[in-house]
């Protein structure tokens, strides 16, 4: 991933985000800017699995151009192996494993984030994977499964195979969203790896971007939920790093926001709750603590019509006030 790094910033990467992160999302964030990599959702990978459609759409169908890299979960060798492979036809700029899902659902099966209560295993994928990639090969992970304790062994066993990057999110499994993040570990994988990190966790805005890269001299960041809330994300952080912040969105353009993400997700055949569901998805990490109290998310849990949805954005959201993002 070197070879993408900026000369004067960190690289900014989406987070993939099941289900929530998916093609018409992407759409949204190049209307804002968008980041430097587009991380897909994970294909789900087992022994009868074929790369999901709907998420293959968002390589082929990729609304800016930009790199992309194919995430994969899963622990069954060879399918990963021949998954790697599929993949690797279409036009994307890697492969990424993901250590790091926390769902239990997932967890059970030993994949993601369950993944890291077996280090033996985990070496036998990367060398399998490693060896079916000819493109670049990068791991996203959790710092360990019950207890930071773990992050040495793992980043032990990470700098025995020539993987291209790694994002590190710096919580455990266990930890799930807390808001601790544990940035020493993740500037302990900075100094460590031989090659580029990318810190995971947190950022929301320039701010906390450049309080990250400063905690933990990573090279780059992952954006998941922050980019969710505060679409603009991507382009104040280019600001900051060039001198000055200009970008400084209102309530009012977070309101016409939630119209794009509708206008993108919207789907004919869905009907009307199965739409006010996905837009709440998206309004389930934008809305809470907004203005620093709950009353704008506590008026959109109940509404079951998209005209009671968009009614309540309109009496939050009515004023040209300074949009404040929270981590």
């Amino acid at each position: 991933m070197r070879d993408l790094l900026p000369s004067n910033r960190p690289l900014l990467i989406l987070a993939p985000m099941q289900d929530i992160t998916d093609l018409p999302f992407w759409r949204v964030m190049s209307r804002y800017g968008g980041p430097d990599v587009y991380y897909t959702e994970y294909f789900r990978v087992h022994r009868d699995s074929t790369p999901e459609k709907h998420i293959l759409r968002s390589i082929d169908e990729n609304p800016d151009g930009k790199p992309v890299v194919a995430q994969m979960i899963g622990q069954d060798l060879e399918a990963l192996r021949r998954t790697a492979l599929q993949l690797q036809k279409r036009k994307i700029a890697g492969i990424d494993l993901n250590l790091g899902c926390p769902a239990p659902i997932v967890c059970r099966k030993e994949a993601g984030g369950g993944l890291l209560r077996n280090l033996p295993k985990i070496d036998d994928i990367l060398r399998v994977v490693r060896e079916a990639v000819h493109l670049r090969f990068t791991v996203k992970t959790r710092i360990g499964f019950d207890s930071p304790d773990e992050f040495p062994a793992l980043l032990d066993l990470f700098r025995r195979h020539p993987i291209d990057a790694l994002t590190v999110h710096g919580r455990t499994v266990r930890e799930m969203y807390k808001p601790t993040v544990h940035y020493d570990a993740i500037a302990r994988a900075a100094r460590l790896m031989p090659c580029p990190v990318f810190a995971n966790g947190n950022v929301a805005d320039a701010e906390s971007g450049r309080r990250t890269v400063e905690l933990t001299g990573t090279s780059g960041l992952m954006i998941g939920r922050g980019a969710i809330r505060n679409p603009w994300v991507f382009t104040q952080i280019r600001e900051a790093w060039a001198g000055e912040v200009t970008t400084r969105p209102t309530l009012v353009d977070l309101r016409n926001y939630i119209e794009h993400l509708y206008e993108e997700t919207r789907n004919p055949v869905v009907r009307e709750g199965g739409q006010v569901g996905k837009m709440k998805k998206y309004l389930g990490y934008l809305a809470p603590g907004l203005g620093g109290n709950d009353n704008f998310w506590n008026d959109l849990k109940p509404v079951l019509t998209l005209r009671e949805l968009f009614a309540t954005c309109d009496r939050h959201l009515a004023e040209a006030m300074p949009l404040h993002p929270t981590a």
